[in-house]
């Protein structure tokens, strides 16, 4: 029984020491020397923080770009989706008035042409990108509410999508909060 106690110990001193200390302070030394300090890249307008690249904002006004919606409604801290299958009754309720009330604000949009996104939250509920589609989708909308020329508005979007990394891994996409703030900029 020593035999196998003894070694036990010592496995456990050295796994605490290591996970709770060089572990930690090397994973905390690699984000001190990343852009923000690891704190995340921070979106400013006009010296004044207005939010976080990678969390998902809400916008619902016809003037802005909306984002996905959210299982959480954007709260970072409680990250995470419905959990709802595309079986269950209230789930479907919920995403036929997404649904209704996208068309209703976007009525040069069909019914087939609503982008799957626009109705149906992310796995995080923090999803801060739409895709490209999404947003052209929108422009008729944020056009009319602002009085801008949809041509100026797709040039924006344009401006506003990020290829795939090396070309290859994920779909483009747009950052919604860049592209509103971009949007409230122009003239």
């Amino acid at each position: 029984m020593k035999t196998n106690i003894l070694p036990a110990i010592k496995l456990t001193v050295i796994c605490i020491l290591f996970f709770s200390g060089i572990y930690t302070l090397a994973v905390w030394g690699i984000a001190y020397f990343a852009p923000n300090h690891g704190e995340g890249e921070v979106v400013t307008l006009n010296s004044k923080v207005v939010g976080y690249e990678l969390i998902g904002q809400k916008f619902t006004q016809d003037k802005y770009f909306w984002a996905r919606p959210s299982a959480v409604d954007y709260n970072a801290n409680g990250s995470g989706g419905s959990n709802k299958g595309p079986s269950n009754p209230d789930y479907l309720k919920q995403v036929q008035l997404a649904i209704d009330t996208f068309l209703l604000r976007n009525p040069a949009v069909k019914r087939q042409d609503v982008p799957v996104e626009m109705v149906t939250a992310s796995g995080s509920g923090l999803d801060p990108d739409i895709s490209p589609e999404a947003a052209l989708v929108q422009i008729p909308r944020v056009a009319r509410a602002r009085a801008i020329s949809e041509e100026n508005l797709k040039r924006l979007v344009t401006m506003h999508t990020e290829k795939p990394l090396l070309g290859l891994f994920g779909p483009p996409k747009v950052n919604v909060l860049k592209l509103n703030i971009s949007l409230n900029n122009l003239k």
